[in-house]
């Protein structure tokens, strides 16, 4: 049951609520004084229990509600915010909650600002109910009580083709194949000793069919909460009203109508308890569908979807796992439950039913054609919009890279542009502080720099220029030094050219496009002429903290055509990610499985060499830096970051060559 959850002030911190906001939410007249005291352990958000004190009127409304808002740490937030969670819990609490019912907590506020992310939720709270523990397990008739309220969130909006056409509840999910096979061998190094063999071989069974599986959505679908297990779940008294309340409804999608069912008995009962009951359990949650008026829904669709269903427990461990802070209590869950889900899955025989390894990947995501002009700005502090335009002569003799980056939450623009080439000097046009362009374009001016950013032809075309006074540096490691260099003017004038296709990144808001670029760059006196330069820009918006991870960046031009793109992102405790393609006229684009880097630095931070590997195919490349435009990145905060970008010539395993530019990202705090 909810109350009229649109009424009432949208907060962002804690320190916005008062007893004027909490009365006019809670609808009882004026409250006297309020309290707040942080409970759970969310990354995601913050909760708070509210304590409400009435004065003489005892009776006015409820003593304690609970407070959810949006994470304060702006990572976390920006995570949220870009998976669409936070959307979808308000949604969730105005739109279905109010037509399913059942083990819900009343809902007092729910209100989500769409413009920059932040939203609240006051709900009931429900205790002296207790929590259920994930890894203690539950009792059978726990796990009864469990699946009969389960059956009443999903009768009511069983199979409904309505909610199979809302975007959100359908939104594509980040986690694909080539994601989880870069963090199960990850997952395996740390857990190594708490995994059985046959358990990881689950696992990888599991990862090779990954994208079939997870495209394979028989009917009937059906609301799926994602993570209905016992630490989402709070248990009253069974004489109670409501003796279960189910909570966290942030991963809430659409999808095949037994994956909460299998989840939970999978992971919430002991294997023994579990394999005794489990048929009877089922058995009563397909009664109890039945008599909420579910029809067409067979005992043997049941019980198929069931056994398909039991890998999503051992997926979530591994995912998981890998991408939360991690903490002990973390570790010891993920092990229970793994082991119970794994056996699960060999109980139930349901390795027969994963689709054969490497069926059902996915097609690339391509960009929708509005996404090449500006974006409404997100709330981080960091958030921004960034463009790049690489370039490479194509005998390797001289390189250009530009970069306009739109920070409109500190009210400025970084502007960067270098020339360099093997045996000259490079040419740095550097301004971090440039105003913001006006409206929505991209003209940059200052009184050392007037640039320009025009797109006419949307995946197409894109001409960039330039005047300006640069600094020339014989050394180029002097600008990690932050030292300055000989003034020089700079003009260029250079087209981007489109010349394959445009790939839209999954886990990130971000685009590349190769292209074949042409124009001129001068320098002081010297005008070079470019023409069918291999080259590829991008085009980002969200937020980016340049000092809060490392990273490696390629996009390579092979002399027979061929386009290589890799970004190997190296994440705190040692995780890692990799994205990427090839892709040529003839053989199209192929997105990348694995991407992994190494370097050798030089002592002034410049890059010696370094060697990128990737599958598939399986390959590596061979880096030569060849001539450099690095950056020291320095934060208000005084982290300090060294950007040590190049030009160079690649090397394939394979025999092949060409010309790529590279960026390092490397932290030095």
């Amino acid at each position: 049951m909810t109350g009229e959850t649109n009424s009432g002030t949208l907060i962002r911190t804690d320190q916005e609520a008062s007893t004027r906001w909490i009365a006019e939410i809670l609808g009882t007249g004026p409250v006297r004084s309020m309290g707040l005291a942080p409970i759970g352990t969310g990354q995601m958000s913050l909760t708070y229990r509210v304590s409400v004190d009435y004065g003489d009127r005892e009776q006015a409304g409820p003593a304690t509600v609970v407070m959810k808002l949006a994470a304060d740490d702006e990572t976390s937030r920006s995570t949220g915010i870009a998976l669409g969670i936070y959307e979808a819990e308000v949604r969730f609490y105005q739109e279905l909650a109010p037509r399913i019912g059942g083990p819900l907590a009343t809902c007092y506020l729910a209100r989500f600002d769409e413009t920059e992310g932040w939203f609240t939720l006051v709900l009931e709270d429900v205790a002296p109910a207790a929590q259920g523990d994930q890894i203690a397990g539950c009792t059978v008739e726990q796990a009864r009580l469990a699946v009969s309220e389960l059956a009443r969130l999903h009768a009511p909006v069983f199979g409904d083709p309505a909610l199979e056409e809302s975007e959100w509840l359908n939104r594509p999910s980040p986690v694909n194949q080539a994601l989880v096979t870069q963090l199960v061998d990850g997952f395996f190094d740390r857990y190594d000793r708490r995994i059985s063999g046959e358990h990881k071989a689950v696992c990888r069974r599991l990862v090779e069919s990954l994208d079939g599986w997870m495209a394979d959505r028989p009917s009937p679908l059906g609301l799926v909460h994602g993570d209905f297990r016992l630490d989402n779940l709070l248990f009253g008294e069974p004489e109670s009203a409501r003796p279960l309340t189910a909570v966290d409804w942030q991963t809430v999608a659409w999808g095949d109508a037994m994956t909460d069912v299998s989840y939970f008995l999978g992971g919430g009962l002991s294997t023994d308890d579990r394999r005794a009951q489990e048929r009877q359990l089922l058995g009563e949650y397909h009664s109890a569908l039945a008599a909420q008026g579910v029809r067409d829904f067979s005992w043997d669709q049941c019980w198929e979807g069931y056994r398909r269903q039991s890998f999503g427990g051992v997926l979530m461990a591994i995912v998981a796992s890998m991408l939360v802070r991690r903490t002990e209590r973390g570790d010891d869950m993920f092990m229970t439950t793994l082991a119970r889900h794994a056996q699960h899955v060999l109980d139930l025989d349901a390795l027969e039913l994963l689709p054969a390894p490497g069926s059902g990947r996915p097609a690339p995501l391509r960009p929708e054609p509005r996404d090449e002009g500006r974006h409404e700005p997100g709330p981080e502090q960091l958030w921004n919009e960034s463009w790049y335009f690489d370039a490479v002569a194509p005998d390797g003799s001289l390189g250009a890279y530009i970069r306009v980056g739109l920070y409109p939450n500190l009210d400025r623009c970084w502007y960067t542009a270098f020339v360099c080439g093997p045996g000259r000097p490079t040419v740095a046009v550097v301004d971090f502080a440039a105003p913001l362009p006006e409206h929505m374009g991209l003209h940059t001016e200052t009184a050392e720099l007037r640039a320009d950013h025009i797109c006419p032809v949307a995946f197409e075309l894109f001409r960039t220029t330039l005047d300006a006074t640069g600094d020339q540096h014989v050394d180029p490691a002097a600008l990690l030094r932050g030292e300055a260099g000989a003034p020089v003017p700079v003009g260029l004038d250079l087209t981007w050219e489109t010349d394959g296709e445009p790939y839209a990144y999954r886990l990130a808001t971000r685009y590349e496009i190769p292209c074949r670029v042409s124009g001129s760059i001068t320098v002081g006196r010297e005008t070079i002429t470019l023409s069918d330069a291999p080259g590829q820009r991008d085009h980002s918006w969200g937020l980016r903290d340049w000092w809060a991870m490392d990273w490696v960046w390629m996009a390579g031009h092979l002399t027979d055509g061929t386009h290589l793109h890799a970004v190997h992102l190296r994440l705190p405790d040692d995780q890692t990610l990799g994205v990427g393609y090839t892709q040529s006229s003839a053989a199209g684009l192929s997105e990348l499985d694995t991407v992994q880097a190494s370097e050798d630095v030089r002592a002034d931070g410049l890059i010696e060499s370094a060697r990128i590997s990737f599958s598939p195919p399986e390959m590596e490349v061979v880096v030569e830096p060849l001539a450099f435009g690095p950056l020291r990145l320095e934060s208000d905060d005084g982290r300090v970051a060294l950007f040590p970008r190049a030009m160079c010539r690649i090397e394939c395993s394979d025999g092949r060559h060409g010309l790529a530019w590279l960026e390092w990202n490397r932290n030095q705090s």
